[in-house]
């Protein structure tokens, strides 16, 4: 039904084909760029395109606090306004170079317009564009060419990229330290997914279960809700013990049942950020070699129902990766983010060496959606697990809902079950899944 037919590279130089035996081409009259402010209040970019047929679509940009140093590179103008993130300059470039790229003619696939935006960039990571701009004009690209095929955006990704579209599970951020909150909390993600729940609407509902039991404990205990950037409370704890501790008893006192193959638990604990450069790494004040790490994360999983690690090393740390798969692999699924920044060749890179399993998904690390299909199409074909993700500073753009839900990796993390931009995302994906509940759910 559908061909891929081309590989996908770093950053833009071949973007690939994805196609249908039936293009529906689709011709934009306009394009235009604005500022929205994203979850954290700082400016992003939202790019609108008027189609010929009077329909108006959008694609939201949205951006990371804890980045990884291999990702695509968002235009940012400097200065005193919004802290020097504003994005006037991406906004002319949107209304100037890329609206005379894409108006007046025919296009008929994504990787025709993601091939066309890497070749006016000229740049590796979209540095004279910028991927904030980029990638809301392939989302928004996205959207035209589902509307032009009379598809849902996630059957559209099913139909190009030839995927069996399922429902996933989320892994719901209820527990926040790291780059995303204020505490002396070294791990950075605390999350709660329920693999066994049997429907969208099932996980949904557990999911907001537990973030309320948890609220209830941390006001108990500590006597405020703060919030992390993604919607998690934020306690003043410092120990990774003590957050697991909170969340197996948020799960039986909202009762449920903690366990790998129940309402398991997955952490990010962003090593990046508590890196001491050296190959060695301080978690609670305890400076931890390699096999150290290992041994702490073995422990971990040991105690508590851990289905899966993100990022447990530093970015550039290979070794230190290999050795946690080569310890933990069979046992959990151990992801890399900043590892892979959605980047295919990276992906394939951490395959043939053996650094981990699983990679996460963010379409703005690699700058379009083509990109990110061949991030994903990628790890399919050397057995690597995906997780589609938000991030840190997002919009209530719900592209990545569609995305989980077509390219049928499983699962997905959006942040807590509450924040209207977190929410977003779990409200489409229950949306979907009542309008088609012969979709199947969970982990493939």
């Amino acid at each position: 039904m559908n061909d891929y037919i081309s590989g996908i590279h770093h950053h833009g130089a071949h973007q690939g084909e994805y196609v249908t035996h039936h293009d529906h081409p689709v011709t934009i009259d306009a394009v235009h760029g604005a500022r929205i402010l994203d979850s954290r209040g700082y400016p992003t970019v939202r790019v609108s395109l008027e189609l010929d047929d009077g329909r108006t679509v959008t694609g939201d940009a949205p951006a990371g606090a804890s980045t990884g140093a291999h990702e695509a590179v968002e235009l940012r103008d400097g200065g005193s306004a919004f802290g020097g993130r504003d994005v006037t300059q991406a906004l002319h470039l949107i209304d100037t170079d890329i609206s005379g790229l894409l108006t007046g003619r025919s296009w008929s696939a994504i990787g025709q317009i993601d091939a066309a935006l890497a070749e006016l960039d000229g740049t590796t990571g979209y540095r004279r564009l910028g991927a904030n701009s980029v990638v809301a004009t392939s989302i928004a690209a996205s959207r035209a060419l589902a509307h032009a095929a009379d598809l849902p955006l996630w059957q559209w990704i099913a139909e190009i990229t030839g995927s069996t579209p399922r429902m996933p599970v989320p892994h719901f951020n209820v527990l926040n330290g790291g780059a995303h909150a204020a505490n002396e909390l070294d791990f950075q993600e605390f999350m709660i997914a329920p693999v066994n729940a049997g429907s969208m609407a099932d996980a949904v509902r557990i999911g907001a279960d537990v973030y309320h039991a948890l609220a209830a404990l941390v006001r108990d205990r500590f006597g405020s809700l703060g919030l992390g950037d993604e919607g998690g409370f934020a306690p003043s704890i410092a120990a990774p013990e003590e957050a697991l501790d909170l969340l197996v008893d948020a799960i039986r006192t909202a009762g449920y049942e903690p366990g790998v193959d129940q309402v398991a638990i997955a952490l990010d604990p962003a090593a990046n950020e508590f890196s001491q450069g050296d190959g060695s790494y301080r978690v609670l004040n305890d400076s931890l070699d390699r096999d150290g790490l290992v041994d702490y994360y073995r422990h971990l999983i040991d105690t508590y129902p851990i289905r899966s690690i993100e990022d447990g090393f530093a970015e550039d740390d290979h070794e230190g990766f290999r050795r946690m798969q080569a310890a933990l692999g069979d046992r959990i699924q151990i992801v890399g983010d900043d590892l892979y920044v959605t980047d295919p060749q990276r992906i394939r890179d951490g395959g043939e060496q053996q650094l981990t399993n699983a990679a996460l998904i963010k379409p703005n690390q690699i700058g379009t959606v083509s990109q990110t299909l061949g991030a994903i199409a990628t790890a399919k074909s050397i057995g690597m697990a995906s997780m589609v993700s938000h991030r840190s500073g997002e919009t209530t753009d719900t592209f990545i809902a569609d995305l989980v839900v077509g390219t049928g990796t499983g699962q997905i993390k959006s942040g807590a079950p509450g924040r209207g931009e977190r929410v977003a995302k779990y409200n489409r994906l229950t949306e979907i899944a009542e309008q088609h509940p012969e979709l199947p759910y969970g982990l493939i």
